[in-house]
């Protein structure tokens, strides 16, 4: 899953009409800890519910949702990394941003830091309830098109809390609230009578229906026989697993094969969005790719990572520019940002690509498979994606408890809405079949290469 706090993205989210030539970042602090003297004071962001205030010396982040706010209880200054650089991009208007090639977050200056920011008024079980509601009802994506009434969760989980509600209660209510998102992105965590309650509703059918056949060894068996399928099966003892067991590749004869399970955390070493082991890696696959008569890419079990790694992968397999999709906050009142593949400076296979696709695939495995699909020697065979494109957005509840939900929008080049509906198939084909959850995919990704040579790539 694609966190902002973990955020790393090469696709520039400028709110505002791009200029011919961009002014330059500056830092936030100079290296001596002093803030620029221009951003002292209170800024709104526009979308994602964020309030900073700078010092002289540095920010205090405050979270905020209909007239509600409180200081981030989290202990770094900058938990999300969205306020290393700043520019400029008119009166009272700021860009902030990780870094000057990272994602771009728009603010509006405040008179003032509201007094809701610093009032020392108890954050009952009902007002976190009210400001979990109001978030959602601001940011989540797309909640008119699904059929969401904020408004009307808000005042069913009210009804289950008082100001002197118990965890428990407490826990019923914004469980509710959330009920039948059926969101990946989505997370509710808190201790509730001493216990760690954790609930994430968007699990996909597959992983649900593999929890279901094998209530003792799970998904921990399936991802086993998903492994041994492919070094075994598909790549007949000749394949390679590299990068902290996050990628499979080899050739199966005249095809090429390249599995990728996440998208990040490619050494133990490293922090997880850096490129270099992948990059040593694509190197050497795309050498062995060489004359084949295509390559299948599957990321049939992709759990996400990182835009920046899905956007480095795609550039292997194209030879033009093209746009792949663009993306907005909610509520953020501005023009979405192009985000575009360029063709890699290093080896690449630019021949016939099938792209493997499946309900589990999800995050950043979805912004590759939209990054792919723009290529146009790229065909989508398998299932429907998740569904799920935005960053996922945390929000430290003042309780000390925590929520997560996504809060932007993904267009495609058309720009057609995306969050919340999958990427459907050029070629349709079951991956993980029912009467075959273990072995199902080996055997249909043996089928597509042999369909591939019949149809000669």
């Amino acid at each position: 899953m694609k966190r902002l706090s973990l955020l790393a993205t090469a696709a520039v989210l400028a709110f505002s009409t791009p200029a011919l030539a961009e002014s330059p970042f500056w830092p936030v602090q100079a290296k001596g800890g002093a803030v620029a003297t221009e951003l002292r004071g209170a800024w709104k962001s526009r979308g994602y519910g964020w309030i900073v205030q700078f010092g002289s010396d540095g920010a205090q982040l405050f979270q905020t949702a209909g007239e509600a706010c409180y200081p981030d209880p989290r202990r770094q200054s900058d938990p999300d990394g969205v306020m290393t650089v700043w520019r400029l991009e008119g009166q009272g208007v700021v860009t902030l941003a990780g870094d000057a090639d990272g994602a771009r977050y728009l603010f509006d200056r405040l008179p003032n830091l509201p007094n809701a920011c610093i009032s020392a008024a108890g954050w009952t079980p009902d007002r976190v309830v009210a400001f979990a509601a109001d978030t959602f009802a601001e940011l989540y994506p797309r909640s008119a098109e699904r059929k969401l009434d904020w408004k009307a969760r808000k005042a069913a989980a009210l009804a289950q809390v008082s100001p002197t509600a118990t965890d428990f209660q407490l826990w019923t209510a914004l469980s509710g609230l959330i009920a039948g998102l059926d969101d990946p992105h989505v997370e509710l965590h808190g201790m509730v009578d001493g216990a760690q309650r954790d609930l994430e509703p968007g699990v996909s059918p597959t992983l649900a229906r593999v929890a279901a056949a094998d209530p003792v060894g799970g998904e921990k068996a399936w991802l086993q026989a998903y492994r041994e399928g492919i070094l075994t099966q598909i790549l007949a003892g000749r394949g390679r697993q590299a990068a902290n067991n996050r990628i499979f590749w080899g050739r199966a004869d005249d095809i090429g094969y390249l599995n990728l399970v996440t998208m990040g955390a490619f050494a133990r070493n490293a922090a997880p969005d850096d490129p270099r082991p992948l990059d040593a890696v694509l190197d050497e696959a795309m050498a062995a790719f060489a004359g084949a008569k295509a390559v299948i890419v599957d990321v049939s079990n992709n759990r996400g990572g990182y835009d920046t790694i899905s956007q480095r992968i795609a550039a292997r397999f194209a030879d033009q520019s093209v746009l792949a999709y663009s993306k907005v906050g909610v509520g953020a009142k501005a023009s979405p940002q192009p985000v575009r593949v360029e063709p890699a400076s290093g080896a690449r296979f630019t021949g016939p690509v099938y792209l493997v696709t499946s309900d589990v695939t999800v995050s950043a495995g979805e912004t590759f498979t939209l990054m792919m699909k723009a290529l146009p020697n790229v065909k989508q065979v398998g299932g429907t994606t998740r569904g799920a494109f935005s960053d996922q957005l945390p929000k430290p509840l003042p309780n000390g408890w925590a929520m997560a939900l996504p809060a932007e929008l993904y267009k495609g080049p058309k720009g057609e809405d995306l969050e919340g509906r999958g990427l459907a198939p050029d070629i349709p084909m079951t991956i993980f079949p029912d009467g075959d959850l273990a072995g199902g995919h080996a055997k249909a990704i043996q089928a597509l290469i042999e369909k591939i040579r019949q149809t000669g790539g």
